[in-house]
């Protein structure tokens, strides 16, 4: 898919709800201190790293597609890092960052329990990654038959398999989450989203997160 046309979908009225309404999130759960270093997994075309880094973190953008990559630094601030690498074999020594976010690129990546275990690795405190969710409206939307669009390709699963990938890894507190039950985004969509609790894992993203033990 074109970065720009990727990018550009965010500042559509949906893409702009489910954007922030993820963004809010991953940002609560990860509870990051202005200052921290932060890391963002599949940063893709930088839109969630942005608004990390506008919350006042120190932020890392690592994606292996080098256009969007491309993309990332012309559309960003130039103190934002960008870095070309593999999400199963990241580039960084063990903790090297204070926090750890992925949101819906593992669901893309060859060997996903690879990189949630390289994820775990350079976490020093705290990590929230999210997946696709089988168990949700958008995946009979978007999901069936390989996928559509931008979802075309990508790996969707449920609650206890999401879990599992982190089974034998040195973490606590895990917590999975969930956002975005009514995908289409429109007034009832809305509404539902702040009445239902998150701990439902019936939303299109399923968010786990936890401290590095």
């Amino acid at each position: 898919m074109d970065p720009v046309l990727y990018d550009a979908w965010y500042d559509t009225p949906r893409g702009r709800w489910i954007g922030d309404t993820e963004f809010a999130l991953a940002a609560r759960r990860l509870a990051a201190p202005a200052g921290a270093r932060l890391l963002d997994v599949g940063s893709g075309t930088g839109w969630f790293t942005r608004r990390f880094a506008a919350a006042g973190l120190a932020v890392t953008g690592l994606d292996i597609d080098r256009a969007w990559l491309d993309y990332a630094r012309v559309h960003s601030d130039a103190a934002l890092d960008w870095v070309a690498g593999d999400a199963a074999v990241l580039p960084f020594a063990d903790a090297s960052f204070d926090y750890v976010v992925s949101i819906a690129a593992l669901c893309f990546v060859t060997d996903e329990a690879r990189a949630v275990a390289e994820i775990v690795r350079v976490t020093r405190r705290r990590f929230a990654i999210g997946w696709l969710n089988r168990a949700s409206l958008l995946y009979r939307q978007k999901g069936r038959h390989g996928g559509q669009g931008a979802y075309r390709g990508a790996r969707w699963h449920d609650a206890s398999e999401v879990r599992a990938m982190f089974t034998g890894l040195p973490v606590r507190n895990l917590r999975l989450d969930s956002a975005i039950f009514l995908p289409g985004g429109g007034p009832a969509a809305r509404r539902l989203e702040t009445r239902l609790p998150a701990s439902l894992p019936f939303g299109a993203l399923l968010l786990v997160s936890g401290d590095k033990a």
